[in-house]
Parts: structure tokens; sequence; C-alpha cells
């Protein structure tokens, strides 16, 4: 497997299928550049899901997290395509992504997007 960036996630199969359990992911070392700026943007991702019959494999998602380090993208527009990526390669029955940037200009964001319904809601 490379070591280099990448855009491909790898996965494996659920070994649990039809058992519903939750996987948690903590990212505490992100970085991306501002599209503005061009400095660095720094941030820690939360990735929470539930398979269905696929799972993603973490040196894929390590890759491809570092993959976005020279890449410019605004906080909101990044953990969209995080989420929108995962979703697309492993089909999960319910997951959430958290991009928590550190402070910059004064401001703390945090953008939190998710797919399917969380599981707090479902009687």
């Amino acid at each position: 497997m490379s070591t280099q960036p990448s855009k491909s996630l790898d996965t494996f199969t659920n070994p649990r299928i039809g058992r519903p359990y939750e996987i948690e992911f903590e990212i505490p070392e992100f970085t991306c550049l501002c599209p503005k700026t061009g400095q660095p943007d720094f941030a820690t991702f939360r990735i929470r899901y539930v398979p269905d019959r696929l799972c993603v494999e973490l040196k894929s998602l390590k890759l491809y997290m570092w993959s976005f380090r020279d890449e410019g993208h605004f906080h909101e527009d990044v953990t969209n395509r995080i989420l929108d990526d995962l979703v697309a390669a492993i089909g999960p029955t319910w997951m959430e992504v958290e991009g928590d940037f550190y402070v910059r200009g004064g401001i703390h964001t945090v953008v939190r997007a998710w797919h399917g319904d969380r599981p707090d809601e479902v009687e």
C-alpha cells in the first residue's frame, strides 16, 4: 500500500453485517489551505458511522485525509466533501463528519454534516 497522499478510500466487508454498531475516528492532524489567503488551516476531524456492508480501511483514510494538505478549501466545503466521499465509498447506514477548525481571526469554527437518520432520532 502507498505511503503517499491519495484520494482513494479502501474498504473491507463489515464483519458483523446485520448488527447495528458505531465506529468512531478522531483525526487531530488535518491540514488544508485557506482558499483566500493560502495560509494553512488546522483541524481535528471526528467521523462517526454505523456501517452497512462495508467499512473504511484506516491507512487509506489517513492517506485520504493527508491529500487535502496542499489544497485550498473552505471549512464547510471540505467537511461536506469528506462526508460525500466516505458515503460513496462505503454506503453507511448513518454517518456524521465533524470538522473542528482551530481559531483563525478570532473565530473558532465547527462544521458538522451527516448522512441518514441520526441514531438518537430513530425510534
